[in-house]
C-alpha cells in the first residue's frame, strides 16, 4: 500500500529526508568505524612491534649465524610470555626463519620445524614491514597459528641483526582481541551516537525550513486558487458578454438589412413613383409643346427645355432604381446556403453579362439568417468590386463547409492592387465586408498584388444562432 501520496509536503520531506539521512548515517558511521578499527590496529601494531624489537629481538640475535635457536634464548622467550604483563595478553609467539621454517612457537612446540608458505603479512614482514590485522582462527596466516580463541590480533614484525640491520627472522605475535573489541564497540557506539545526533539536528533544521516553505507555498496556492477562481469567473463573464455582443451584431446585421429593405420600399413607393409620374407628365407636355415656337429665353424653345427636363428625370429615375436594387436583399430566409450562393452569383452574372464558375462542396442545408445575409453581401460586394476594378478578368467562386465553419473564396485574375492602400480606408466596400464577417465571429482577408489578381477569403461560423439576450 503506497501511503506517500497521502502525506503532506512536510511529511513526504520528513520521510524522504529521514531515509536519505539514515543511509548517509549508515555509510558515514561504517566508514568512521572502519577508520577507528584501522587506527586501533595500527596503534596496537606499533606498540607490539616496539615491544618485540626491544624485548624479543635481543633473544633472537643468535639466528644471525645459525639456523637454530639456542636453548638459553628459548628459555628467555618462554619467561617473557609466562611472567610479564605483555605475556598475559599473548596467545602465542611464533618465529620464522627466512626460508619459512618455524624455529620457535609457544605454546605449541610441535609446530617447530614446519615449513609454511611465505605470503601475505608474513611476506610483507620479511620485506621489512610491520603488519597488524584482525583474524579468526580459520583466517590465521599459517599452520603455526594458535588453536585457541575465536578472534585474534596478529602482528608480524621483522627481526633485524644488531650488527648490519638485516632481517634474520620474523616474529608473529598473537594476542586476544577482547579488549580491542570492547574499545572498538565503544568507539563505534560513540560514533553512531554522534552521527545520530547530527542527523537529527540536520533533519530538525530541514524540517523547520521546509515547514516554513510549505506554509509559504500553501499561502501562495490559496492566493493562486483565489485568483484562478476570479479569472475563471471573469472569463465566463467575458464569454457571456462576447456571446451577447455576437448575437447583438447578428441581430444588427439582420435589422440593417430589414431597414434597407424598408427604405428601398419607401423610396420605390414614394420618390420613385413621383419621379416616374413627373417623367410621364413631362413627356406628355413635351409632345404637346413640341410644335410650340415660343422661346424660353437664351435661344432655346419650350420643347427643348421639356426634353431636357425629361432626360434629367429619366436619369435620376434610373439612378434611383440602381440604388434600390443594391439596397434590396432577396428573400433568403427560406433559401438554403447553396441556393443563397447560387442566387448571389446568378444576380451578378445577369448584371455583368459574364459567366462566373461556381464550386460548392460539403455545405450544410441551412444556417442562421445573419450568416446567410452576410454570405450574400460578401459574394455580392466581392463580385461587384472585381467586375468594376479588375478590368477584363475572369472571376470564380468557391464555397465549402468544414468543422462547423463556412469558407468563401472569390478570386479573379484582374489588375489587382497594392494591399497597402487598404490602410487608407478608401475601399469602403472591403471595410464593410470585414465588419460584417467579424461581427459574426468570422475571419476576413484580402490577398492581392498589382497585375496578379485579387482573392477575397472569408470564414463564417455555421453554429451562430440568432438568439435574444437573456
Amino acid at each position: 500500500m503506497n501511503v506517500t501520496p497521502k502525506l503532506s509536503l512536510v511529511g513526504r520531506f520528513l520521510l524522504t529526508g529521514f531515509l536519505v539521512l539514515l543511509a548517509g548515517m549508515a555509510l558515514v558511521g561504517t566508514w568512521v568505524g572502519d577508520q577507528i578499527e584501522k587506527g586501533v590496529l595500527s596503534g596496537t601494531g606499533v606498540v607490539t612491534s616496539i615491544y618485540l624489537d626491544g624485548a624479543v629481538s635481543r633473544h633472537l640475535q643468535s639466528l644471525a649465524g645459525s639456523s637454530r635457536l639456542n636453548e638459553a634464548d628459548r628459555v628467555a622467550l618462554d619467561r617473557i610470555l609466562a611472567g610479564t604483563h605483555f605475556g598475559e595478553r599473548a596467545v602465542a609467539l611464533t618465529v620464522w626463519a627466512p626460508d619459512g621454517r618455524v624455529i620457535y612457537n609457544n605454546p605449541d612446540v610441535s609446530l617447530e620445524g614446519r615449513l609454511v608458505p611465505i605470503k601475505g603479512a608474513l611476506a610483507a614482514a620479511f620485506a621489512g614491514q610491520v603488519r597488524t590485522q584482525r583474524a579468526s582462527l580459520a583466517d590465521a596466516e599459517d599452520a603455526s597459528a594458535p588453536k585457541q580463541g575465536s578472534r585474534l590480533i596478529e602482528t608480524y614484525a621483522p627481526i633485524r641483526a644488531d650488527n648490519d640491520g638485516s632481517i634474520i627472522a620474523v616474529a608473529g605475535f598473537y594476542q586476544t582481541a577482547d579488549d580491542l573489541e570492547d574499545d572498538l564497540r565503544a568507539a563505534q557506539m560513540r560514533s553512531w551516537a554522534m552521527q545520530a545526533a547530527v542527523t537529527l539536528a540536520i533533519l530538525a533544521l530541514f524540517t523547520t525550513l521546509v515547514r516554513r516553505a510549505n506554509d509559504t507555498i500553501n499561502a501562495q496556492q490559496r492566493e493562486l486558487r483565489e485568483k484562478v477562481s476570479q479569472l475563471t469567473a471573469l472569463l465566463a463573464q467575458n464569454e457571456h458578454l462576447h456571446d451577447r455582443v455576437s448575437r447583438a451584431a447578428a441581430r444588427t446585421t439582420a435589422l440593417n438589412e430589414r431597414f434597407l429593405r424598408h427604405v428601398a420600399a419607401d423610396l420605390h413607393d414614394g420618390p420613385g413613383q413621383g419621379l416616374a409620374l413627373a417623367s410621364m407628365r413631362i413627356e406628355s407636355l413635351a409632345e404637346i409643346c413640341n410644335a410650340c415656337a415660343v422661346s424660353a429665353g437664351k435661344g432655346s424653345s419650350v420643347a427643348e427645355d421639356f426634353r431636357t427636363l425629361h432626360l434629367a428625370l429619366q436619369s435620376a429615375l434610373a439612378d434611383l432604381r440602381a440604388i434600390l436594387r443594391g439596397m434590396h436583399l432577396p428573400e433568403i430566409e427560406q433559401l438554403t446556403i447553396a441556393d443563397t450562393v447560387r442566387r448571389a452569383v446568378s444576380d451578378h452574372e445577369r448584371k455583368s453579362g459574364r459567366e462566373v464558375p461556381l464550386a460548392i462542396a460539403d455545405v450544410p442545408d441551412d444556417a442562421s439568417v445573419p450568416v446567410k445575409m452576410t454570405l450574400f453581401r460578401v459574394l455580392q460586394e466581392s463580385l461587384a468590386n472585381g467586375f468594376r476594378h479588375g478590368g477584363e478578368c475572369n472571376q470564380r467562386v468557391a464555397v465549402a463547409g468544414s468543422d462547423d465553419m463556412l469558407s468563401v473564396e472569390v478570386a479573379d485574375d484582374g489588375k489587382g492592387f497594392d494591399p497597402r492602400v487598404l490602410r487608407s480606408g478608401v475601399h469602403l466596400g472591403l471595410a464593410g465586408m470585414r465588419e460584417r464577417v467579424e461581427a459574426l465571429g468570422g475571419n476576413f482577408a484580402v490577398a492581392s498584388s498589382p497585375n496578379n489578381g485579387t482573392t477575397v477569403r472569408a470564414t463564417l461560423p455555421l453554429s451562430h444562432q440568432e438568439n435574444h439576450d437573456d
